[in-house]
């Protein structure tokens, strides 16, 4: 397992996290191909799991009503929280499903430069066609269990780096006919089980090794970075679309292979 090489780097990382865990760009291939691209030394998995808590903090923060109202329907029986709550859970058991299985692959062969880049331009394609067809009709009310089920789908390709989980869910979002502001906000909404879960299954990495001045300056930059984009994500896509967002994920592409084969 690598260490980080400074606070610097930490931070440097932990606010690519915060921008890209919740712009449909793909966190985990913008974390992977850093270090590819820079030579840096593995951070390790305990640093994974700070960076992550901090994506999780920031959801936390910026949906603390829904959380309530959900926390009120599974005590009370509030209508809306309870079919909210329904619907995130739903979502979850697909990824968690496949995470579970594939969770070695994901670590490993996923994280080859040139599949990132394919994954990459697939995905941005998918973004920018569906986005522009799809209608919006739905907000977030209208979702369904069978439209949280398919969602959920969506994210388990979010094990292969390049995918992105919010990219992914987004575009079949966008697809079933939800707007583009509630699709996003289903997306980061349901994306919490899974970090969470994810970051308690590993938290003993992040118990063993401390928090150390790399650690908290990643998960510090990730949680304020995090929070950031968010707020931004939702407040662009009220008026624009997501078209931006697919552009870059195919220039990323073929920088990416332009670079693996000039260093082959």
């Amino acid at each position: 397992m690598g260490v980080m090489n400074s606070e610097l780097h930490a931070a440097i990382l932990g606010i690519i996290q915060g921008l890209t865990e919740f712009l449909p760009v793909s966190s985990s291939a913008h974390l992977t191909l850093t270090p590819w691209l820079f030579g840096w030394n593995d951070p390790g998995l305990a640093f994974d799991v700070a960076l992550h808590m901090g994506s999780l903090l920031a959801l936390l923060i910026y949906y603390r009503h829904e959380w309530l109202e959900i926390i009120n329907g599974a005590v009370s029986g509030d209508r809306r929280g309870r079919r909210l709550l329904i619907l995130l859970i739903a979502a979850s058991v697909p990824g968690a499903i496949l995470g579970f299985l594939f969770e070695k692959q994901a670590e490993t062969v996923f994280r080859s430069p040139l599949l990132i880049a394919a994954a990459l331009a697939v995905l941005g394609l998918a973004l920018w066609i569906i986005d522009l067809r799809a209608r919006q009709v739905r907000d977030l009310d209208a979702i369904r269990l069978g439209d949280a089920l398919l969602i959920g789908v969506a994210q388990a390709f979010a094990l292969i780096p390049g995918v992105s989980r919010s990219g992914a869910t987004i575009t079949v979002g966008r697809a079933l006919g939800i707007n583009r502001q509630d699709a996003a906000n289903f997306s980061f909404l349901m994306s919490a089980p899974i970090i969470a879960g994810a970051g308690l299954l590993k938290a003993h990495e992040l118990f063993r090794s401390g928090m150390t001045g790399e650690l908290t300056a990643g998960f510090v930059a990730s949680a304020v970075f995090s929070l950031a984009a968010i707020a931004v994500l939702i407040a662009y896509v009220r008026s624009r679309t997501y078209q931006v967002f697919a552009w870059y994920r195919i220039a990323l592409a073929a920088v990416v292979i332009a670079i693996y084969f000039m260093r082959s």
